[in-house]
C-alpha cells in the first residue's frame, strides 16, 4: 500500500540547517503520464545540497544576502521553495504512469540525476533532481521512466546511493579529457565523492593517478587505486616536476589553479566539476596558449554516460566508497558532517 502522504525534508529557502524542515504530512507524489513512483531506499549527499541551501550558486548577491537572491539555482535561475532536494536515489518502483509497461512495477532502480526530457519537451536547460524538481530526501520520489535505470547486483541500497551524482561527474570529467591508458592523471579533492570516484574510474581505464587528499585519508585513497597521495599544502611542481601530468581532473579550483595549470605538459587537458576551494582563479593566459592546453567545464553528461555506469557497477568494475549512514530525519547532523570535510567517499541517508 502506498501512503497518502510521506516523511520528506523540505528546503524552505536559502540560508542555515534552519531551511531544513522535517514534515510527516507532504503528500505522496502520484506519476504522470512517462513517470514512475519510487520507494527510496537511500539518499546520497552532494556539494549541491550545501550549495543550494546556503545560495552558493548566486553571482549576484552578496555575502549574507544569499536568501534574497533570484539567480541562486544551479542554472542561474532562481529556486522555488518549498524543495525536496536529493540528488542522489535508489530503490524500488512501485507505481507507474501511462505509457510505462507495468511490468516495471517492483524493478530495483538507479536513478540518473540528469533528468530525461518528457517527449516533445525542447526546453533549453536540463532539469537536475532535487533542484529543478523534489528530489530523493524523502520516502517518495517521481522521475521520468527512462531515468530510473534497472540494475541487478548485490549491493545494499546505501552503497547504491553513494554512485549517481558523483560517479556522473567523475566519469564526465575523464571522458571530456579523453583519459587513456597512457595518460598520468591529478586528482584534486580526491578523498570526497566525486574525487574518489575519479581515482577508480581512472584506474578502470588504465591511467597511473596521482591524488591530492589529507595525509589522514592517504591510505584509503591509494587502496582506490591511487599511485601516489600528496597532501593539499604540498609543492605540487617541487614534488612531481613541471608538466608531469598529462591530465587534472579538479573538483577544488582556487588558488591552486595556476599550479595545476604548471603541472600540465604541453597538449594537456584540464576539467573541472567542482570548486570548493573558491570560484574565482587567476589564469595565466600565456600559460594556456602557449602550452596548447584544453580546458573542459563539465557539467552535462553525453548520452549513454550514465547507463555505462550501471553497466560498471553490476560487472563489479568500481566499488561504493561510504563513510557514514544517517536516518532521513537526521540530515542537519549529516550536513554538519559533510561540511567538517573529516570523511572518505559518501555520507548517505536512509528513509523511515
Amino acid at each position: 500500500m502506498i501512503p497518502t502522504t510521506m516523511t520528506a525534508v523540505l528546503l524552505t529557502g536559502h540560508g542555515g540547517l534552519e531551511c531544513l524542515s522535517i514534515r510527516d504530512d507532504v503528500p505522496t507524489p502520484a506519476p504522470a503520464a512517462g513517470e514512475v513512483l519510487i520507494r527510496v531506499g537511500a539518499a546520497g549527499l552532494n556539494n549541491t545540497d550545501i550549495n543550494l541551501r546556503i545560495g552558493w550558486y548566486s553571482k549576484t548577491a552578496g555575502a549574507g544576502a544569499h536568501a534574497a537572491a533570484t539567480d541562486a539555482g544551479w542554472t542561474g535561475s532562481a529556486l522555488e521553495f518549498p524543495r525536496i532536494q536529493g540528488a542522489d536515489a535508489c530503490g524500488r518502483v512501485v507505481a507507474v504512469g501511462t505509457a510505462i509497461d507495468p511490468k516495471r512495477l517492483g524493478e530495483r532502480v538507479l536513478v540518473n540525476p540528469i533528468l530525461a526530457r518528457a517527449a516533445g519537451d525542447h526546453g533549453p536547460e536540463p532539469r537536475y533532481l532535487g533542484s529543478d524538481c523534489d528530489g530523493a530526501f524523502a520516502e517518495y520520489l517521481c522521475v521520468p521512466g527512462a531515468s530510473a535505470i534497472p540494475l541487478e547486483c548485490g549491493l545494499t541500497d546505501v552503497e547504491l546511493a553513494s554512485f549517481p551524482c558523483a560517479y556522473t561527474a567523475a566519469e564526465n570529467m575523464l571522458c571530456r579529457a579523453d583519459v587513456a591508458a597512457t595518460d598520468t592523471v591529478l586528482v584534486t579533492g580526491a578523498s570526497g565523492g566525486v574525487g574518489s570516484a575519479a581515482v577508480q574510474l581512472a584506474r578502470r581505464r588504465g591511467a597511473r593517478v596521482y591524488a591530492l587528499a589529507g595525509a589522514a585519508k592517504a591510505a584509503a585513497v591509494r587502496a582506490l587505486g591511487a599511485e601516489r597521495v600528496l597532501g593539499r599544502d604540498a609543492d605540487l611542481v617541487a614534488e612531481l616536476g613541471r608538466e608531469s601530468v598529462s591530465v587534472v581532473i579538479d573538483v577544488v579550483g582556487g588558488a591552486e589553479f595556476r599550479r595545476l595549470l604548471e603541472l600540465l605538459a604541453r597538449g594537456g587537458r584540464y576539467a573541472v566539476a567542482g570548486a570548493i576551494g573558491g570560484a574565482e582563479v587567476a589564469l595565466d593566459l600565456r600559460t594556456l596558449y602557449l602550452k596548447d592546453l584544453s580546458l573542459f567545464g563539465c557539467t552535462i553528461p553525453a548520452p549513454g554516460l550514465f547507463e555505462a555506469l550501471v553497466g560498471y557497477i553490476e560487472r563489479g568494475e568500481i566499488k561504493p566508497v561510504v563513510s557514514a549512514t544517517y536516518p532521513l530525519r537526521a540530515i542537519a547532523t549529516a550536513q554538519q558532517e559533510f561540511l567538517s570535510k573529516a570523511h572518505v567517499g559518501k555520507i548517505v541517508l536512509v528513509p523511515g
